[in-house]
């Protein structure tokens, strides 16, 4: 599509927010965002980020996308908000600058996979579950019995690789060393002060401060460049009833935690 006001789109600034669990509807609304960012031939993007994280794929394609946007000239800011963790800090790195509030909380970069194992309540009701599988490990995590040994460490494999993969893009997008990044990507979690010293983050500000960072990079007046925030999410009918701003943090936690039930997640859960 011919965006008919591309050459104004070329003196404005592309703002894109991710928030909430990282999830496939999180995907599918940011990378069409960023599509826009691409053909409107924005020549900055500001992504506030305020996420927990969430699931591996989704993190990645987001994170892959961010990327191409660079490689196409247009200047990449990332603004911290309330909370930029495990994922949401995957995705950050892919910016080519990242602004954090000092009290933001980040870090958390590691891998998480949680089964439940019902089997003594099963037993107990009285419900056993008979199971025919092609492969010793084709029913793991199911929740009628524990993991055996063989299938611990099997998992434990799949957790590391994908801890390697976060390792690593964080060295490279953050100029550090694996090593370096190793010695605290062990699921702890920071200040932004704290990120700021240990090379997570570029500097401390808000979002503001990230606006005019963005807008110095790509050549545009600080005080006049306007943002144009895209990929807006569509706002709910729940959102109009009375106690909503109550319901909806439960239904949120609720989400997570069927979310991250046999998925292996890159995710802060407190």
């Amino acid at each position: 599509m011919i965006w008919p006001w591309r050459r104004k789109s070329r003196r404005r600034m592309a703002r894109v927010v991710l928030e909430g669990p990282i999830s496939g509807s999180t995907r599918k609304r940011v990378l069409k965002a960023l599509k826009e960012v691409e053909e409107r031939e924005f020549p900055a993007l500001l992504l506030r980020i305020d996420s927990p994280g969430g699931t591996v794929g989704d993190s990645q394609e987001i994170h892959a996308a961010l990327m191409r946007l660079r490689e196409k000239g247009c200047r990449v800011v990332a603004s911290f908000g309330n909370i930029s963790a495990s994922g949401g800090v995957y995705i950050g790195v892919a910016a080519e600058k990242i602004v954090s509030n000092p009290g933001t909380i980040t870090g958390s970069i590691g891998v998480i996979l949680r089964g439940n194992d019902l089997s003594r309540l099963f037993e107990r009701i009285g419900i056993r579950f008979d199971t025919v599988k092609s492969g010793m490990f084709k029913d793991i995590l199911s929740p009628d019995r524990p993991l055996s040994e063989a299938e611990r460490e099997l998992l434990q494999q799949l957790i590391d690789s994908s801890y390697s993969q976060f390792v690593g893009v964080v060295a490279e997008g953050r100029g550090l060393s694996a090593d370096v990044v190793k010695t605290f990507a062990d699921g702890r979690v920071f200040s932004g002060e704290q990120a700021l010293d240990l090379g997570l983050v570029d500097e401390l500000g808000d979002e503001e401060d990230a606006r005019r960072l963005a807008a110095r990079l790509a050549d545009l007046d600080e005080d006049n460049a306007k943002l144009v925030t895209l990929g807006k999410s569509k706002r709910k009918l729940g959102n109009l009833l009375p106690g909503s701003h109550l319901l909806n943090p439960l239904l949120e936690r609720l989400n997570l935690e069927l979310m991250g039930s046999g998925q292996v997640l890159w995710l802060y859960r407190p």
